[in-house]
């Protein structure tokens, strides 16, 4: 029986740091439009975070 963990993954659609020379236009816009979505996904997930913080600390609060 195959374990999920026992599958390759798939690479990953941007590594940072590598090499882009050889990437075309629309695949740099591509991975452009890629990244800034991530981007709002991480400051969703830190606003919510922020959020529960700060309702944390006002019920903590003396």
């Amino acid at each position: 029986m195959i374990n999920d963990d026992d599958r390759p993954q798939p690479p990953p659609a941007h590594v940072v740091g590598q090499d882009l020379s050889r990437l075309s236009v629309a695949e740099l816009r591509t991975r452009i439009d890629l990244l800034h979505a991530e981007i709002g996904r991480i400051e969703e997930v830190l606003r919510l975070k922020d959020d529960v913080r700060s309702a944390a600390d006002s019920l903590f609060k003396f």
